[in-house]
């Protein structure tokens, strides 16, 4: 890393400065004085960054997209799937927190929340799983609600992928098209129709079969994500509510039966 070109260009630039490690590094603040709070909030601070990643590639992918350029949304795509498998293993870390030492740290929480997450809830709209409702938990950042309402009313990734799929001539109905764009995407026969003639004929349409396959990579990862959490909020609280007041185990189960492409899904049982 000491020989990168950055450095040579920039003799006054070390590789802390560069990093802005003295930023990082003392942004940890444990308040409880328990050994295992040093790894919870780690664990948490590195999920963000590594979400804020997630939607800085996906964010291009759709731009990428909605211009049918395909080959750098592949790309960005593929890079935020081994993004998820960084944060599918940071929960076996997460996981050696015993529920004494969880306790131990828990009051120390207060009404925190990974509920709370203003960029979980940015990617899932960017995915395309709108819910106005998410945005009251915001309601106290005037900042953060601004930018999260403009993601539920931006394009959604999948959005602009059937949007590309109209433009390639395939028939998708015109209430998906229109739909507003606040609105989660729901199931539709026809959108299923369409993609099954793209998986049918993979090789007149290469590059659409493609990314129909880096979306379905794209959920598979996320959705282990989310089961990763699930067992590991199991493991170490029970069914006990979680902080914030969400319902915990039950809450995160139900986030598992919500599909961000469903037609990618069902269409294998018609194949």
């Amino acid at each position: 890393m000491s020989d990168d070109l950055t450095f040579h260009e920039r003799p006054d630039l070390s590789y802390g400065d560069y990093l802005q490690l003295d930023k990082i590094l003392t942004a940890q603040a444990p308040l409880s004085g328990e050994h295992d709070e040093l790894l919870f909030i780690t664990i948490h601070q590195a999920t963000e960054l590594w979400m804020k990643l997630s939607s800085h590639e996906l964010r291009a992918a759709r731009d990428q997209i909605r211009k049918d350029v395909l080959g750098p949304a592949f790309k960005m795509i593929a890079r935020v799937a081994r993004i998820q498998t960084q944060l599918i293993q940071s929960w076996d870390v997460l996981a050696t927190m015993t529920p004494a030492d969880y306790a131990k740290i828990r009051p120390s929480l207060g009404q925190s929340s990974g509920f709370q997450s203003f960029q979980y809830r940015e990617l899932e709209f960017l995915m395309g799983a709108k819910d106005a409702r998410m945005l009251k938990p915001h309601e106290g950042n005037p900042e953060i609600h601004a930018r999260l309402k403009a993601a539920l009313e931006a394009p959604s990734l999948y959005g602009e992928a059937l949007a590309l799929l109209a433009r390639r001539g395939f028939d998708i109905p015109e209430m998906v098209l229109s739909r507003p764009l606040a609105d989660s995407h729901e199931f539709s026969e026809g959108v299923e129709d369409a993609w099954l003639k793209i998986y049918r004929d993979p090789e007149t349409h290469w590059d659409l079969y493609e990314l129909a396959e880096k979306l379905v990579d794209l959920e598979y990862r996320f959705q282990q994500w989310r089961f990763a959490h699930l067992k590991t909020v199991e493991r170490i609280i029970g069914y006990k509510t979680g902080t914030g007041g969400t319902s915990g185990v039950s809450y995160l189960a139900k986030a598992l039966d919500k599909s961000f492409f469903p037609e990618l899904l069902s269409l294998r049982t018609r194949l």
